[in-house]
Parts: structure tokens; sequence; C-alpha cells
């Protein structure tokens, strides 16, 4: 049956329609995009914007959220390493069942802050002990199973994990995310590729955990077997030990040795590239590569700021994630990245763009158009005949918002906005959050708060 919603705004590549009805039909497929409601449009007191895109996730680490922020008080630094060596304690408890619950908690949070799409990268993929399941890509699956459950799109990239540092064997603590050998990853690729084909809501993206983590060769050999279509992501320069391991062994930067190796270019998504050189920067711009953001993950483990307006002003493509899930609001990874550059380069022009000073908006449109490809997804349109209909909306009666009109509202929305002012989250054309309220809130929570009891992490 198909069903219709009038906006009083929405959010197109060119700026903003005022009064415009959507309709959808029953696999929430827009099949009109008009000015014309009918008696049984449903009438919707806000803004829609295309949902956000989430390019990067970890989802186990949403139940250890918040906690490494309780120091002992012995003296020992606490950084990125030893936040990682907790990450390890948790990886090592979490069952199939356990998993599930939490992605579907933290999906739901997303939708709830208005992501509609994230890319899961996943490399927790045997038990306890280090040994495949029976059915290799059981845990995928749990994750996909979770974001079913949570109504948000998934695509799911299982990650390529061999050692434990530059030319270093892997860890016991690292057990459940190793895949020995080329052929063991692909088998695993293989078996996700068959479960990704059994849900609507999910697809497939490819990856290496980092360089330090995979063989060269390895990597080598895997990224020209893969689909050129096929999204591939990869952490790289998140942090300077890491670009002082990867000179030592490689005799070269991470992101160097990455461009000197291997044919990047617009599907690959790098995540983080904290710590690049002026050579580097250049590089992955001219490869048409892509830069996935986490300024509040980034931010909270102290890894460092990206070198955002070399690459903004070279044209740069670049997307947010929330990574470890400190923060789960797209509009605080939007200000936080922007107040970052603020705080070193002195001026107010992070986002700005020639003959383009919409800032909110030049914002709102790269994260989500390089969002779009992380997804392996088409980014040419927010809203179009033949696509579904994804969309965050903010309530329109919001008194800054209310106050505004169309030249400031994508400012006011990401500068002065926040989720108390989101009505709501539509997915395939569908309410999935209403008046700031996941419809499945209450199972989700108690499953979630029960797992988390069980796990005893938080107590």
């Amino acid at each position: 049956m198909m069903h219709s919603y009038q906006f009083k705004g929405l959010l197109t590549e060119n700026g903003w329609q005022g009064n415009v009805v959507v309709t959808v039909d029953e696999q929430g497929i827009i099949t009109q995009i008009s000015e014309t409601p009918s008696k049984d449009t449903e009438k919707v007191s806000g803004y829609a914007l295309p949902g956000f895109q989430n390019a990067h996730s970890h989802a186990f680490q949403y139940a250890m959220a918040g906690l490494a922020e309780l120091h002992e008080g012995t003296g020992i630094p606490d950084d990125f390493w030893s936040w990682r060596t907790a990450m390890y304690d948790l990886a090592l408890q979490i069952s199939p069942e356990q998993l599930e619950a939490i992605a579907t908690m933290l999906y739901a949070e997303m939708v709830r802050h208005g992501y509609t799409s994230v890319a899961e990268f996943h490399y927790i993929h045997h038990d306890k002990n280090g040994v495949p399941y029976a059915h290799v890509a059981e845990l995928g699956e749990r994750l996909i199973v979770a974001a079913e459950k949570a109504g948000i799109r998934i695509t799911l990239v299982p990650m390529f994990y061999q050692k434990g540092g530059f030319g270093k064997p892997a860890e016991a603590k690292q057990r459940r995310f190793i895949s020995p050998t080329l052929e063991l990853y692909k088998d695993l690729l293989d078996a996700s590729e068959k479960v990704v084909h059994n849900y609507t809501h999910a697809q497939l993206g490819a990856g290496v955990h980092s360089l330090r983590a995979v063989e060269d060769q390895a990597i080598i050999e895997l990224t020209q077997s893969l689909s050129p279509s096929l999204p591939f992501h990869i952490h790289v320069s998140e942090q300077l030990k890491e670009i002082e391991d990867c000179n030592a062994f490689y005799g070269k930067r991470p992101v160097e040795w990455l461009l000197d190796h291997v044919s990047v270019n617009e599907n690959y998504h790098l995540v983080h590239a904290t710590h690049l050189s002026e050579a580097e920067v250049k590089g992955i711009v001219n490869s048409k590569a892509n830069v996935v953001l986490c300024p509040t993950t980034e931010g909270n483990l102290g890894d460092g700021l990206f070198r955002f307006r070399e690459f903004w002003e070279l044209g740069g493509s670049w997307s947010i994630g929330t990574d470890s899930h400190v923060s789960l609001n797209p509009l605080e990874e939007l200000r936080l990245l922007d107040y970052g550059q603020r705080l070193i380069s002195h001026k107010r022009n992070t986002f700005y763009l020639p003959k383009q000073g919409d800032s909110g908006f030049n914002a709102l449109k790269m994260a989500w158009a390089a969002g779009r490809k992380a997804m392996g997804q088409p980014a040419q349109h927010f809203f179009a005949v033949g696509q579904p209909l994804d969309a965050v909306v903010m309530d329109a009666e919001a008194p800054l918002i209310a106050a505004s009109g169309t030249q400031h509202l994508c400012n006011t929305l990401v500068y002065s906005s926040d989720s108390a002012h989101q009505l709501g989250t539509l997915v395939n054309g569908k309410w999935v959050v209403k008046n700031g309220q996941h419809l499945h809130k209450e199972s989700i929570t108690a499953t979630f708060v029960k797992t988390l009891k069980e796990l005893g992490s938080r107590m």
C-alpha cells in the first residue's frame, strides 16, 4: 500500500525544498516527490535530511563505552595501547548471543540519533578459544540480525587480521580475530557473502585491519583479487607508534607504503589517517580514496587531529564514524571535527568552500556522499524516485529551528541542535524512531541490560 509524507522541508543536494510530499510503495521505495498532498498524506512538522551514514563501527566495543575513564592512579601512563588491552579482554568474554544483544542496542541507538546505515568493521570471528565456528560467519550473521532488529542498514566488513604487529606473531588475546592465511580469510569472506545474500538490509565489504595486522604480500594479493566495486576498509596511521614501527619494518610510513604497493582508488576507505605527511595527504586525494574520521573516538583515545584543511582544500573525500561509540550523535562528530581544526588553525572556515559558504550544508553533504560510498551504495541524490526513503527528521517547532529561515537551517541543525530536536528516523519509508523513541526500545534495552550484567564489566 502506498503511503505519503508531507515534510515542512526536504534537504536535497542543491538545498532545501519546502512543503514536499514524498510517496513510497510497500517496500519503502520512493515513487514520487511532489508538492501535492492527498487526503491520506501524513503531515510531518519537521525537516527531513538524508539519513546519516556511520562509516566505522566496532559494535562489541559499545559494551565498554565510558569504562576506560576510571584511572587507577598508579602512575602508569594510560594511552591507546593500554585501552587496547582492556578491549581485548572484553572481546574474549562475549558469546554470540551477547554480541547480538549488544549490537542490537547499539544499532537502535544509532537509528535514534539519525544514522540509517552502518559499516561494521568486524573482526571477532572465532569462539573464545580461537577456533572457527562450524558456521564460519556465525558472528557476522549475528551482527546482521542485530541490524535487522534495530531497523538499520548494514554493510558487513569482515576484517583480515593475521599478525600481532609488524613482523610479530598474533598475541593470545587476539585469538578470536585471526585468519592465519589469506585462503582462510577468503573462506570467511565467501561465507559472509552467502549470509549477506539472505538479508535485504545487508551487503558486503572487505578489508584489512591494518598494515601491522597482515603480511605485506597477503595485503597485495588480497587487494588484487577483490572485486573493484567492493568497498575496502583499513585502519591506517592512527597512532604515532604505528608510524614509527612501520618505518622501522618497511622503511616507509603506512599510507606511503599503501599507495606504493596497492592500487588505491575511490572504493578505499582509510580509517583515521590521523598522522600524515604532506605527500601522503596529496597521495590520498590523487588516488580518490576516502578518509573515515571518528572525531569523538579519536579525541577519547588521544589519537591526534587529522590534517583536514589541507585535505579538504585539495578536494579530499571524507565520512564520519562512531568507532568505539563513546558518542553516537552525528552532529557531535561534525562539530568536534570542525572545532578541533579551529583550535589549531585559529580560523572558523573548516568546511568552507569557494562560493559555497554554507558550512553546515557542506559538512552534511560530504559526510553523506563519502559515507554512502563506504556502504557500497550510490551517492548521487539525497532523495530520488527509485531509492528507499531513509531520513532523519528534525523538529520544525524546536525554538531555534522554528525561528530560522532556510538560509540558516543547515547551520542551525549542525551547530545548535541535538538529538532532543529529532522527531524521528525513517528507514525504508517507515518510522523506526518516532518522537525520539525507538519503536522496540523496551525489549531491546531489557535484553541489553541483562547481557551486560552477565558480562559484569560495568559493575
